[in-house]
Formats: C-alpha cells, sequence, structure tokens
C-alpha cells in the first residue's frame, strides 16, 4: 500500500493504491503515518515527497467503503491520538514535505495536501473538498487552512459546493506553487527537494517552524517570535560559520 525509497537524502513516498484511487484505508493511514515519522527521525534523510500511484489520484481521502462498513471507521475523521493519523503525522515532521500532486486530491486527500509546505501539480491535478456532500466535517485541518491560504470566500465557495478546483485555477489563487506536465511532475519535485536538501538539516527544521509557528499567530506576535528565535540562533554563529557557507553559496551561483 506504500513504497518509500531514499534518493540523495530525499525520501519518495508513495500511496499505491491506484486500484481504489490511492484511497487513505486504516492500513495505509497506519503506513503513512509510520513512513511519515519515521522519514523525519532518519538523519539520512533531509527532504520528504509525498504522491500518489499513477495519474488518476493523490488520494481520494477516506476510504468511503471502509467508512459505510465498518461502525468504527468514521473515527478517523476527528484524531485523538488513539490510532496513527498522516496528517498528525505531518503536522509533527520537522523536515520539509513536498507534496507531488499527480491527480484528484479530495476530502481528506486535500486535507493531506493542505498539511504538506509546499505544493507541485500535474496539470492532471484537481482539488475538491465534499465534506459536505458525504456528510461528514472536517477533521483534519481543511476548514482552516484553506481559508487562509486562498481566503475565506473561495474557501466557501468549494467548501459549500463541493465543487471541483483545476489545477490552473489553484495556482491563480495561490494554493500551489506550481503546475507542470504529468511526465515532469516528479523531475520537478526532485529538483526542488535537492535544492532545500542543499540547506543544512537544522536550518531547514529552523525556518520551517518559525515560519509555521508565526502564522499560527497574528501579526505582531510572530514578529516577536521571529526576534525571539533569532536572537537566540544567532547568538551561536560564528564569523568562520558565515564565510565556510559564503563560499558554498558563491559556488552555487557560479552554476545557476
Amino acid at each position: 500500500m506504500l513504497k518509500t525509497e531514499i534518493i540523495d537524502a530525499i525520501a519518495i513516498i508513495t500511496m499505491n493504491r491506484p486500484e481504489a484511487m490511492n484511497a487513505l484505508s486504516k492500513g495505509l493511514r497506519a503506513e503513512l503515518a509510520g513512513a511519515l515519522a519515521a522519514m523525519d527521525a532518519d538523519p539520512a534523510v533531509r527532504v520528504m515527497i509525498l504522491t500518489g500511484a499513477g495519474e488518476r489520484a493523490f488520494t481520494a481521502g477516506l476510504d468511503l467503503k471502509e467508512l459505510g462498513t465498518d461502525p468504527g471507521a468514521l473515527s478517523a475523521a476527528n484524531p485523538d491520538g488513539t490510532s496513527p493519523d498522516p496528517v498528525t503525522a505531518l503536522n509533527a515532521c520537522r523536515k520539509p514535505v513536498i507534496g507531488a500532486i499527480n491527480g484528484v486530491a479530495i476530502t481528506g486527500g486535500f486535507e493531506l495536501a493542505l498539511a504538506c509546505d509546499v505544493l507541485i501539480c500535474s496539470t492532471n491535478a484537481r482539488f475538491a473538498d465534499t465534506h459536505g456532500r458525504v456528510g461528514i466535517t472536517p477533521g483534519w485541518g481543511l476548514s482552516q487552512r484553506l481559508s487562509r491560504v486562498i481566503g475565506p470566500y473561495r474557501a466557501k465557495e468549494l467548501s459549500l459546493t463541493g465543487n471541483f478546483l483545476d489545477a490552473a485555477t489553484a495556482l491563480d489563487w495561490g494554493m500551489v506553487n506550481r503546475v507542470v506536465a504529468p511526465g515532469e511532475l516528479m523531475e520537478a519535485a526532485m529538483g526542488l527537494a535537492r535544492d532545500m536538501s542543499q540547506v543544512e538539516p537544522d536550518m531547514l527544521a529552523e525556518l520551517k517552524a518559525m515560519i509555521d509557528d508565526g502564522y499560527a499567530l497574528a501579526f505582531g506576535e510572530g514578529l516577536a517570535l521571529e526576534d525571539t528565535r533569532s536572537r537566540a540562533h544567532n547568538k551561536a554563529v560564528s564569523p568562520q560559520m558565515v564565510e565556510a557557507r559564503r563560499a558554498g553559496i558563491l559556488a552555487r551561483g557560479r552554476t545557476q
């Protein structure tokens, strides 16, 4: 149900249920949460890429067949820490996670995509929030994340209709970083991951946390958080450390 490989300090995690549109069954949720935690703890990994098998679906979200037959399955919509949960695992990742959205990301799949740090989409990608049509309310963060990314009016249009959002419009609305042809998706994701992996792991974690933690605060509080963390971090930076990294920056500039 899940494939994981490490290439050049980049972990590629692939949800592998293409026959079920990579739906998040109980088993897949557990494997995905475990893989994310394991890759986050692995010192050989600096960046992760999360994607789905095939070109039809990133993931269609919670497995509706499972929800319709198992009385306890719906508890997955509201994690309480008693069972593995991929969105909670994503939220806990200190390392950057790039979502390579190869196809549709529906409802829980939409929530999973929004929990990634960067989104690169195939032209096949489409997003839909069908919580209302299924009769379940979001529990993995969609009602709050989506409105903060695209604004409340657009978020309400999507959530109150269940309509699909195509990749080009998602890019225009600022919800994704870029859109590429299906055959170029993993190459684009790997290129961005390699750029990130050239940054020291402690800096990747520090900057990611500073952005995420500050974004959850009011602007003034976010500035105060930046000031506090920046002062603590920069006290430990020596001129020799800056000079050593300057050489690397200059070398990179000559090759781009």
